[in-house]
């Protein structure tokens, strides 16, 4: 048969319309999104003519085969309507995952966003004076309480922070920083980038491995507007090492008078040695020290939204506040909902082990995840066959790929290697579990692909999951 043959017992777009609606296709996805499908349908028809000189699967030779053309319609409505950001399983072992969204928020937070998301809600509105508030000032008054600041400016996340304590404080001005603190993190941000564009000189002082308090003295000039430290969470020099302190820093600044500044990163509220995790300096020590300005993350240790923090001295703040790119840079209603309920939570640290999902993670015991891992193996042996070698193994996770990716956590995972002469790949194995309404995200690391059970916090839906990808593969052999 010739294409032009083929092409003229294609249908129109009105018998397929009629198809679709008697499937109810057009009530669940609406008549003019399907109708863009069904043409698209038949423009991929007739490339099908074109290059194979026959009919698509959905037609044949006594007509419109509807279970296939709706199924075929429905994939693709389905895939279109499936949303750019979608709940995922992350088990590769690094809990605050910068790709995969960083902290879950508590369920507090979650509420509170909620109720800011679904009613009018006092962002910028007084209810003493009835006149207009300050949208920081809720939070401020938290942070007050929980790092003994003055007060405290919250903008988008922390490179936000730092760019904005620059630009007010040092436009024009010199900045002193160690050179062994200059550091870059995700996204090639650097710490001179941000200088430049924050219209301030960096002078660095010292060498990689070793700055000493004289460094700084000998650099300082009338042009000097502020010291600074960078805490370098993302990497580690070690050996013949030796750094200045933020009490000794801090001294030098009061007797010069110039203030002190400290880009703290991650940032936590607690003392994580207490949860036998790798201790982090945290704000309120760094404040107490004498630091003039602390910023920090919301959304890594702190275990909150993305958000970046400042805290300090109340006349610095002041001044960042009214600073031009304190509008383009500050949060939204739903961002300062989130942090504040978060926050809320640490005034009973006793309680963040079980309210914190971030804290509950780092802190599962291993005896858990290695009963956990017991209970899904048999079903993750029926999904994946006869081709792979299965077995429950100590693993290493990281706390975060952004926020202390140098610490590392005993875990336990459930691991898949091949075996000899199989007929599928690890590759091949990840893209299944990828590839359900929820994805499993694992990691394949010295040819093995590593599910951690660290990272696991939703076991029915994850064994729920395991068994629609088992029947999937099922229903596809048979088909």
């Amino acid at each position: 048969m010739t294409a032009n043959n083929l092409y003229g017992r294609l249908p129109s777009v009105d018998k397929l319309l009629q198809v679709a609606e008697q499937n109810n296709l057009l009530q669940h996805h609406g008549r003019t999104n399907t109708l863009a499908w069904i043409r698209q349908l038949l423009d991929e028809a007739r490339q099908v003519i074109r290059q194979q000189q026959q009919l698509p699967a959905w037609l044949n030779d006594q007509g419109i085969d509807e279970k296939r053309l709706c199924h075929q319609l429905t994939e693709k409505l389905k895939q279109q309507s499936q949303p750019g950001q979608r709940r995922v399983f992350n088990l590769t072992g690094t809990i605050l995952h910068t790709n995969l969204g960083r902290a879950q928020q508590a369920e507090a937070a979650i509420a509170a966003v909620t109720q800011v998301m679904r009613h009018p809600a006092t962002l910028e509105y007084s209810l003493a004076n009835a006149q207009r508030g300050h949208r920081d000032q809720a939070i401020s008054q938290l942070l007050q309480e929980l790092t003994g600041c003055e007060d405290a400016c919250l903008v988008n996340n922390n490179a936000a922070a730092v760019l904005i304590m620059l630009a007010t404080l040092a436009a024009g001005k010199e900045v002193i920083v160690s050179r062994g603190e200059l550091v870059e993190i995700g996204g090639s941000f650097r710490i001179p980038d941000v200088m430049r564009q924050a219209g301030c000189r960096l002078v660095e002082v010292g060498a990689t491995n070793r700055t000493h308090l004289r460094d700084y003295q000998e650099a300082i000039t009338d042009q000097t507007a502020l010291l600074m430290k960078v805490h370098t969470s993302n990497y580690m020099i070690q050996g013949f090492t030796s750094a200045v302190s933020e009490s000794e820093l801090c001294q030098l600044g009061k007797e010069q008078q110039i203030p002190v500044v400290s880009d703290l990163g991650s940032g936590s509220l607690i003392n994580l040695a207490e949860y036998d995790l790798p201790a982090e300096p945290m704000p309120q020590t760094m404040i107490a020290d004498g630091i003039n300005l602390v910023s920090f993350s919301g959304d890594k240790l702190l275990g909150g939204p993305q958000a970046g923090i400042i805290a300090g001295d109340k006349a610095l703040i002041e001044q960042i506040q009214h600073h031009p790119l304190k509008r383009a840079l500050r949060c939204d209603k739903m961002t300062l909902a989130a942090l504040e309920a978060t926050l809320n939570l640490y005034r009973y640290p006793e309680r963040l082990p079980c309210e914190l999902p971030t804290l509950a993670k780092l802190t599962r015991p291993l005896a858990e995840l290695e009963l956990q891992a017991q209970r899904l193996l048999p079903q993750l042996k029926q999904f994946a066959g006869e081709n792979f070698h299965i077995q429950i193994e100590s693993s290493m996770g990281q706390i975060g790929s952004g926020a202390l990716p140098t610490e590392q956590l005993m875990s336990i995972a459930i691991t898949f290697s091949e075996k000899a002469g199989s007929n599928q790949n690890l590759n091949s194995l990840a893209e299944r579990l990828a590839g359900g309404d929820i994805p499993i995200i694992g990691r394949i690391h010295h040819d093995k692909l590593w599910l951690c059970m660290r990272g696991l916090s939703h076991e029915t839906d994850f064994s729920n999951q395991i068994n629609a990808l088992t029947n999937n593969q099922r229903h596809e052999a048979l088909a």
